[in-house]
């Protein structure tokens, strides 16, 4: 990745409105894509004693976090399918299907009857549906990323591709904001009733609008790329560049850890561990996924300059230095205020991350096969390091063992610092083919 100033490219005025609209299309259906996915973290306090039932509240909590962890498993598989449907038939194609098997996912879970209604079915159809949610979720991922950083304009990459996770974290604060919502016209046994559902509801026609909204997308692949014997080839995927799967494999592990930490695993921290209130804790999340969602163009501007490989390095270094501190420090606070700046200074760091991710990752490999490298790579890493950190932590504090939680992250934080040394200094690909 360049460590230099990046050079503004002249654009007409036409060609930058066009690039902006792919950008804005792209990333709104992605918000809705990720709000579908994560309303189900946000939910589970309330829904988690309908589909599970037990005395024990954590056991509960357990049991929702592996379906959730079940639900990445279906990543990897995801990203091999959609990333073959973007790199043989166009990413275009590839993110209208992803939005309409998320819309039937969240539909199917608030249509979902309860543990008491039908037993033990109730837990099997919500694993189901979170399957084919996680299945959608696999092939969003690297194919909006590869999208947009093919869209973004030369020279303002880093802040352009930012928007995706500007999107992806604004999913997760509509989810949150909208149990907020909820808890104010809701009391928690209305909640626990039938209050829950709504956000799935919401989800399911968002979905719908995505998907018309998708339609009006302009293909950035042309018809020799996608006819191309090598495209979407997972043959010639690991034939030519397993070295750069490998350490987009590697620095995603510890990435898609800390995130889900500091985002999704959060407010079960702050309810389960911290002892505050439920709504407290949405209030926090609330206030402090805001603020992350507006760092991440700023920290994409930051990386333009500096550039995407120092502000990976950066990203490792403070993650492996503060985050057993700060993790620490909330477990043993009772202020909210000092909980949300605890929070926002971890998301901070995440965001040396989570603002140019996308576009590291797209840089590593030829257009070709870069949905495929991209979303494949990035799917596995969260199945196995992403999708149970929630499972992870609550069976470690089941345990009493809950502070190796906070060491374990540590570790891969530092093994995310050693795979962005392997980052090359100036992109491999990207920076010449558009």
């Amino acid at each position: 990745m360049t460590t230099t100033t990046a050079t503004p490219v002249h654009y007409t005025g036409e060609e930058r409105r066009k690039r902006i609209f792919a950008i804005v299309g792209a990333s709104s259906g992605n918000l809705v894509e990720w709000f579908d996915f994560y309303v189900y973290a946000f939910s589970a306090i309330y829904f988690a004693p309908a589909f599970f039932p037990s005395d024990n509240p954590t056991v509960q909590l357990v049991n929702t976090a592996g379906v959730f962890a079940a639900g990445f498993l279906m990543r990897p598989i995801g990203g091999w399918i959609f990333g073959r449907v973007a790199d043989r038939h166009g990413r275009k194609n590839s993110m209208m299907i992803s939005v309409l098997m998320m819309c039937f996912g969240s539909l199917l879970v608030a249509c979902l009857p309860t543990y008491n209604s039908i037993g033990v079915w109730a837990p099997i159809m919500l694993l189901f549906a979170r399957l084919i949610q996680g299945l959608s979720v696999g092939g969003e991922y690297g194919t909006t990323a590869t999208y947009m950083s093919e869209v973004a304009l030369k020279g303002q990459r880093g802040f352009f591709a930012s928007f995706q996770y500007v999107t992806l974290i604004g999913g997760q604060l509509l989810a949150v904001l909208l149990v907020v919502i909820l808890q104010q016209f809701l009391n928690e046994d209305e909640l626990r009733a039938y209050g829950w559902r709504i956000p799935f509801v919401v989800g399911a026609a968002a979905a719908v609008i995505s998907l018309f909204l998708r339609r009006t997308l302009k293909e950035t692949t042309s018809k020799e790329m996608r006819e191309d014997k090598d495209a979407g080839s997972i043959r010639a995927l690991f034939r030519d560049h397993k070295a750069a799967f490998i350490t987009v494999l590697g620095y995603t592990a510890g990435g898609s850890l800390i995130f889900y930490t500091f985002t999704t695993y959060m407010q079960k921290y702050l309810v389960n561990t911290v002892g505050m209130q439920a709504k407290t804790a949405s209030y926090i999340m609330t206030g402090a996924l805001f603020l992350y969602m507006c760092m991440q163009p700023l920290f994409g501007m930051l990386a333009d300059k500096i550039g995407r490989r120092n502000s990976m390095l950066w990203f490792g270094a403070l993650g492996t230095l503060f985050t057993v501190p700060i993790l620490l420090s909330l477990k043993s606070i009772s202020s909210p205020f000092l909980a949300f700046v605890l929070i926002t200074v971890a998301l901070a760091i995440v965001s040396f991350y989570t603002s140019i991710s996308g576009l590291v990752k797209a840089e590593m490999f030829p257009p070709q096969v870069r949905a495929l490298g991209v979303g494949l790579a990035y799917a596995v890493a969260n199945a196995i390091f992403g999708g149970s950190a929630e499972y992870v932590a609550l069976s470690l504090k089941a345990a009493g063992m809950e502070n190796s939680f906070y060491w374990y992250v540590t570790v891969m934080m530092a093994v995310a610092f050693l795979f962005s040394l392997r980052l090359p200094k100036q992109a491999a690909y990207l920076h010449h083919d558009l």
